[in-house]
Formats: C-alpha cells, sequence, structure tokens
C-alpha cells in the first residue's frame, strides 16, 4: 500500500480540480489531483455531445491565469475547449493521477489530516494520500441523473442518459422522446432533428429561451445593473425574438432568468435552432409523462404516442456523500454545499481544511472563483501558521 504525503489533495480532475491545482501551483503550495477516469475533464473528453460548444461567452470560461486567444471563437467549441484544458494542465504542472477511484475520505481528528483512500485502478492496489487540506472538486456532474417514471423498466426500446448521447445517425428514422428542455435537451433535440429522428421532447417545467448574443447582453449588464433590471430587459429581448410559445407547450417562469441562476442554478435555455423545428412542427413539445406502457407513453394531457427510443437530459447528481465521511459538515444530503453562493461568499469553506469547488451552479466563471478562493484561503492559512 503506497502512502503519500501533501498539504492538498483534490478530488476530481475536471475544470475545478484543474483549476485550483493550478492556482495553489501558482502560490507554491503542494497538491495533487486525483481522478477516478484516464484523463483530466472526462465529462468533456467522454459524455459530451459532438456538436457541443461552451454555452457562455469565451471572457466568463477562461480558468485563472489563462485567458482564451483573442483569435479564438467566441462561444468555443467542445474540442477547442479540450485542447485548452489539456494544455492548462501542462502549462500549470498540475499534478494529475487517473485511474485513482476514492473510495473514502476522513479526517483524522489526533493527526490534524485528511486520510484520502483511493483505488488504483490500473494496477488494483489501495494508496492513502495525506493532507491538510482537501479540496471536494468532483462537482455537480458525477452522475447522470434519471428520474423514476412509472412503467420505465418496461420500455421496450433504448434508454439513454444524454451524457451517453455523441449524434443522431443512429436514430435516423425512428420515434425518439427527449426528456428535458434545458441546453442539453434541446440541443439534442435539435440534432436528433436534423439527423431524420421524428423529435418529441418533454418539457416539465416553465423554461426561458433565448440566444446567444442576448445572455452575452445580460452578462454584461449584470457588471452595472441590478439582476432585475437585467431580467426585464433580457425577457424583452427573448419575446421580440420568439414571441409567444405558450402556444406550442413552451412556457416561461414566473422568475427572471438570472435571478433563478443565482437563486436555484437553473440556466437559461440558449437556442440553437430548435424554437424554429418546434413552429414548423419538426419537433413536438409535449408535458409530463403519466405511465410508460412498452413503448406507448402517456402524458398529463392525455396524448398517447409510441416511441422507439428515451434520451433523458434531465441533469446530473453530485456523488460526494458515497465517500466523503462526515460530510454533513459542508454538504447536505443531496451533496450540494449547505449554503448557496448567493446566501454566503464562503459556501466553498467547511471545518479541518476541507473545502470545495465547482458546486457554486454558476459554470465555469464561478469555477474560476472557487479556485482563486480556495488557493488564497489555503495560502493564508498555512502562513498563518507558520508564522505561530
Amino acid at each position: 500500500m503506497e502512502e503519500v504525503v501533501v498539504e492538498v489533495v483534490i478530488v476530481g480532475g475536471g475544470p475545478a480540480g484543474i483549476a485550483t491545482s493550478a492556482c495553489l501551483n501558482h502560490l507554491k503550495i503542494s497538491n495533487i489531483v486525483l481522478e477516478r477516469e484516464d484523463c483530466c475533464a472526462s465529462l468533456w473528453k467522454k459524455k459530451a455531445y459532438d456538436r457541443l460548444k461552451l454555452h457562455l461567452a469565451k471572457q466568463y470560461c477562461q480558468l485563472p491565469h489563462m485567458p482564451f486567444p483573442h483569435e479564438a471563437p467566441t462561444f468555443i467549441p467542445k474540442n477547442e475547449f479540450i485542447r485548452y484544458l489539456d494544455e492548462y494542465v501542462s502549462r500549470f504542472d498540475v499534478v494529475l493521477r487517473c485511474n485513482r477511484n476514492v473510495e473514502s475520505a476522513f479526517y483524522d481528528s489526533n493527526g490534524s489530516k485528511w486520510s484520502v483512500v483511493t483505488r488504483n485502478t490500473i494496477l488494483e492496489v489501495c494508496e492513502v494520500y495525506f493532507a491538510k487540506f482537501l479540496v471536494v472538486a468532483s462537482g455537480e456532474n458525477s452522475q447522470g441523473y434519471v428520474p423514476q417514471i412509472h412503467g420505465l423498466d418496461g420500455f421496450g426500446g433504448t434508454l439513454m442518459h444524454s451524457s451517453l448521447y455523441q449524434n443522431g445517425k443512429q436514430f435516423s428514422g425512428k420515434d425518439v422522446l427527449v426528456i428535458g428542455v434545458g441546453n442539453s435537451g434541446a440541443e439534442i433535440a435539435y440534432d436528433l432533428s436534423n439527423w431524420g429522428a421524428r423529435t418529441s421532447i418533454v418539457a416539465r417545467s416553465g423554461v426561458h429561451f433565448l440566444t446567444e448574443e442576448i445572455v452575452k447582453l445580460g452578462m454584461f449588464l449584470l457588471k452595472y445593473l441590478p439582476t432585475k433590471l437585467v431580467d426585464m430587459i433580457v425577457l424583452n429581448l427573448g419575446k421580440l425574438k420568439h414571441g409567444d410559445m405558450s402556444k406550442y407547450g413552451l412556457k416561461r417562469p414566473k422568475e427572471g432568468p438570472f435571478f433563478l441562476k443565482q437563486t436555484t442554478g437553473r440556466s437559461a435555455t440558449i437556442d440553437v435552432g430548435c424554437i424554429e423545428k418546434i413552429r414548423s412542427g419538426e419537433i413536438k413539445v409535449l408535458p409530463s409523462i403519466t405511465i410508460i406502457e412498452g413503448n406507448t407513453i402517456k402524458f398529463e394531457n392525455e396524448e398517447i404516442h409510441h416511441f422507439d427510443d428515451i434520451i433523458f437530459a434531465t441533469g446530473y447528481r453530485s456523488n460526494v456523500k458515497t465517500w466523503l465521511k462526515d460530510y454533513k459538515g459542508l454538504f447536505n444530503d443531496e451533496g450540494m454545499p449547505k449554503q448557496r453562493c448567493f446566501e454566503s461568499k464562503y459556501y466553498w469553506r467547511g471545518e479541518n481544511g476541507l473545502c470545495c469547488a465547482g458546486f457554486s451552479q454558476r459554470g465555469l466563471l464561478g469555477i474560476s472563483e472557487d479556485a482563486k478562493n480556495i488557493a488564497n484561503h489555503i495560502s493564508f492559512i498555512l502562513k498563518t501558521s507558520n508564522s505561530d
């Protein structure tokens, strides 16, 4: 069994983990990033559909100390973002240990240190890492979430989470139902339709559809105007662009898009062409499902339709509580911080050197702020303790 001692252990090699490591390296604080997959940013490399690009302008998506090149497009495509992340790891000398499945992490009050027990899945050996600080950077998107639906187990076709979707080639000519009308759901529905699938999408709740340009404007205005006023501006622009979509089955929430993002983490859906296909009837909007019987699905509006396949664009869940012992000091039972970022600016900080990065539900911008805050916090504690 290998034992490793380091100042900081970071669990998770996605953008949050590598950004935190880079900020710590910038301050010359030793750290190791533990990643269960065989590469950094595995969600982007292995579980992102082909046509994906960053939904926010590049200035809101860059990681600390490394802006995107001036010539890079405003909205970065998936493959270009992956190259950016690989270069980031190399430039900042991130020490990344892949194929490490964290089995448990606990605080030893007698030794005043964290013990992180991992399984090296290549060598099939146990490794233990001891650190003064533990940063949970496994993020909000650790596990794909599929809601419970009556009769789902008996569905006769393919069931797929959006994390496994690449493109619509295999669905051409089929009747496909996409559940979820967020950014992934709307873009996958659009892609399916382009590939010749007869596509329907379930809108279980209200949704704000905006354009990339409107969201970019809103992000800029938030620097100078209150959220309520920005929401009024972008909503009016959205209405001018898309009109009233309620007759097609899409209803707007009562609260504005940026208010919802700040208070619930829910993002507006950026239209990539889905709205026009809904208007033309190429994509049909349906309400929540009541029951599934074989390949027949009944909906809340009493409509009944046959589908060959279902794709769940229903988001992700945190897996923190499966491996972090005594997680309740910082996290709730859903594996998210007890305090939201709008409730406390220290939502990322727990006791005994425990921190979390990438849980603010504010995307890459929130990840960058978390990484810098955590690194500065750890640096301050180390300098204070060394001066005593």
